[in-house]
């Protein structure tokens, strides 16, 4: 009898994983670097987290909704919503620009940058399944 290797095991998934993860990385790069801290705030870092939860729940939501995980959608998912949103999104920025604004004395300004990017992050997953149900209801692909 064979085994079967998991999907995150085999090289075909790793190989799309990799490639939209470096895309993602990429892509979070160049808007960090076009992108300035306002107010010592780095607000590059805290659009990219919360567009790439808005993205990720409406993928992950218009991927269910259109058949099992399989064939071309489980590829899609593990290049766009694993690998590029993975590598696009940062949540290790997000706890070291936490812990800089705590650390430097800006108390309110390290509490309300981390824990709302994390609720409002959540409100744009929801905001991101909720578009996906509305088109999915229309009919719209």
């Amino acid at each position: 009898m064979t085994e079967i290797r998991p999907l995150h095991l085999r090289l075909p998934s790793l190989g799309l994983a990799v490639i939209g993860g470096s895309l993602g990385t990429a892509a979070r790069e160049a808007i960090g670097l076009v992108v300035a801290d306002r107010a010592g705030i780095p607000v590059a870092i805290l659009g990219i987290n919360l567009l790439g939860a808005f993205c990720l729940g409406l993928l992950l939501s218009g991927l269910s909704r259109l058949g099992p995980d399989a064939g071309l959608r489980q590829k899609v998912r593990i290049l766009v919503g694993t690998g590029f949103m993975g590598g696009f999104t940062t949540y290790s920025a997000l706890a070291t620009d936490t812990a800089s604004l705590l650390g430097d004395g800006r108390i309110g300004a390290g509490l309300a940058y981390g824990l709302g990017t994390v609720v409002i992050g959540g409100l744009a997953t929801w905001a991101g399944i909720a578009v996906a149900s509305t088109r999915a209801n229309r009919g719209v692909r």
